[in-house]
């Protein structure tokens, strides 16, 4: 049996199918044309029906509701971000941050008692009729000590406390101090092992004011302004004698909400005491300038009198 030869097809080049190649493209997607239907178009006139009726509904009620929106009302980082004045702080806002709750009735220190509304479960329940009247002596205090071009040094000793402390100082700038770290002995009865003798004498490295936070863990440093004689603020719990510090503010020390409040309220007791020291400053110069005017105008009429004779 013979085998035939099969022809092989010569292969083209490719330049021939290239005119092919041009040629085809893909086509445009085209869009449906659906044909119309009545129960569509019923469908869409409910749903704009709907949205008109919604919207007439919130314009008629939107005069009749609330009042409160994102920038008005209150948010938990406010007492932190934005406190209230003295004036402005509330009961409420103090029995919100729980500043009431106080210690088990075991730990009640005797020189606290006067503070104490009552007991509930054991737990001390702190008097705030009497807190709100302390911080606001407390910040009258802060107030006038930032008018006299005064110091102020807050001093919160715990991981927790030490945003409050940082802001606070930020609000009083070059006048307020922070320490949110361990108290170093020594800071206010011997400086010059501290710092150093030279900066101790050309820089004034004693505050005029301190206020704490947590007063338990920073006794050694009670001791010290007690020594110095540096006035002091402290928020003072059932199980603190608040004998320890010359301003007391009875509240709870543990909740960080209340920290933030209180010295929230004391730094812009501070920074209002600032700006009372920038108007007398700059009332005095005006007088200052005045009064050198008239001087000069006094000696001008003399010279004059003296030419004239």
């Amino acid at each position: 049996m013979g085998y035939r030869a099969l022809p092989i097809p010569i292969a083209r080049p490719f330049s021939t199918y290239r005119p092919l190649l041009v040629r085809i493209r893909p086509a445009e997607p085209v869009e449906p044309e659906w044909p119309a239907s009545p129960g569509i178009e019923k469908k869409q006139r409910e749903i704009l029906e709907y949205r008109r009726h919604q919207r007439d509904l919130i314009s008629f009620f939107s005069r009749l509701g609330s009042t409160q929106t994102r920038e008005n009302s209150w948010r938990p980082h406010h007492s932190l971000h934005r406190p209230r004045s003295p004036k402005e702080l509330t009961l409420s806002a103090l029995i919100a941050a729980g500043a009431h709750m106080g210690h088990a009735r075991s730990s009640t220190r005797p020189p606290f008692l006067p503070y104490i509304y009552g007991y509930r479960s054991g737990i001390a329940i702190i008097d705030l009729d009497q807190t709100l009247p302390h911080l606001r002596r407390a910040a009258n205090v802060t107030r006038a000590i930032a008018a006299a071009d005064g110091t102020v040094l807050f001093v919160g000793t715990t991981e927790a406390l030490g945003p409050a402390v940082r802001k606070a100082a930020e609000r009083m700038g070059e006048n307020g101090f922070h320490l949110d770290s361990r108290w170093i002995p020594g800071l206010l009865t011997n400086p010059f092992e501290v710092f150093g003798e030279e900066t101790s004498r050309t820089t004034n490295v004693k505050p005029d004011l301190i206020v704490f936070l947590n007063p338990l863990q920073n006794l050694k440093a009670l001791r010290e302004c007690a020594i110095a004689r540096v006035p002091t603020i402290a928020i003072t719990d059932s199980n603190t004698d608040p004998r320890i510090v010359l301003y007391p503010i009875p509240a709870n020390d543990e909740s960080v909400r209340t920290a933030e409040l209180i010295v929230g309220a004391l730094s812009i007791a501070g920074r209002e005491g600032l700006q009372v020291r920038d108007e007398r400053r700059s009332a005095q110069a005006k007088m200052n300038q005045q009064a050198e005017q008239g001087r000069e105008q006094e000696m001008a009429e003399r010279e004059g009198q003296n030419i004239g004779q």
